[in-house]
């Protein structure tokens, strides 16, 4: 147990991190920061060949807690953002294998534990979206080199003006996802069976060659970073951002 987090042992090297933050897994700058400090733990453990993904409830991920983030701070939007970049930049350049495994929806924020994963399997009631022009917020430089890196620019161009969710069948068309089982209680099955098959590459290869396909990402979210420009000091919210927040808020 770390927090948020369940530490599973699904043998052969391969660690299973279940989300377990009641109800629906939303992000708060806290859970994404002991996120990070697991993915920390988690590069220097020998032990651990591969990683997978999952969630201890219907829903994988929500993305950002809309109630508390009605009412952050300039400061709060700010740590937010850092948080939000430095986070998912862990997980896109974690050296080791990393397998999602999808059953329900990942939206908004929640979706870059999918964008950032090396393979995805998902279930057929899982669902797909960014969801961030439907509450007013912009992209910070991370999710949106993530999205850019990984997405078609169709699909890229969809989900981001749309800001409505697609279905595991589209997602799997589009590759956003890999796999698609029809059974959900096999998804996890097929999601340890691929990190065991990822894992059994030499580790120094896998890492070399993923930093290689990753690299022009990486170096670019990291100046925009050192270079203070990925912040938000002013603030991340709009004027019309609060209204936005609490339409979608309502129809919940």
């Amino acid at each position: 147990m770390h927090g948020a987090f369940i530490r599973k042992d699904f043998g052969d090297g391969v660690t299973g991190i279940s989300l377990n933050r009641a109800p629906v897994n939303a992000l708060s700058v806290g859970f994404l920061q002991d996120f990070a400090s697991l993915l920390d733990e988690l590069t220097g453990d020998e032990t651990v060949r591969a990683l997978v993904l999952l969630s201890e409830f219907k829903v994988f991920s929500a993305g950002i807690d809309l109630k508390e983030a009605m009412a952050f701070s300039v400061e709060e939007q700010a740590a937010m953002v850092d948080a939000l970049n430095t986070t998912f930049l862990r997980l896109f350049a974690f050296p080791k294998p990393v397998v999602a495994a999808i059953n329900g929806a990942a939206i908004a924020g929640g979706m870059f534990f999918v964008l950032t994963s090396d393979f995805r399997v998902a279930g057929p009631h899982a669902s797909f979206g960014l969801a961030e022009i439907r509450v007013g917020v912009d992209f910070p430089i991370g999710p949106m080199e993530f999205a850019r890196a990984t997405l078609s620019p169709d699909m890229l161009r969809r989900l981001m003006l749309t800001g409505r969710p697609i279905s595991a069948q589209e997602a799997h068309l589009a590759g956003v996802v890999d796999v698609i089982e029809q059974d959900p209680d096999v998804v996890l099955d097929r999601a340890i069976r691929a990190a065991r098959d990822m894992a059994a590459s030499p580790p120094d290869t896998y890492a070399v060659i993923k930093h290689q396909i990753r690299q022009a990402t990486i170096t670019q979210i990291e100046s925009a970073m050192a270079a203070g420009t990925a912040s938000r000091e002013a603030g991340w919210f709009t004027e019309s951002t609060q209204d936005a927040m609490m339409r979608v808020l309502g129809g919940i």
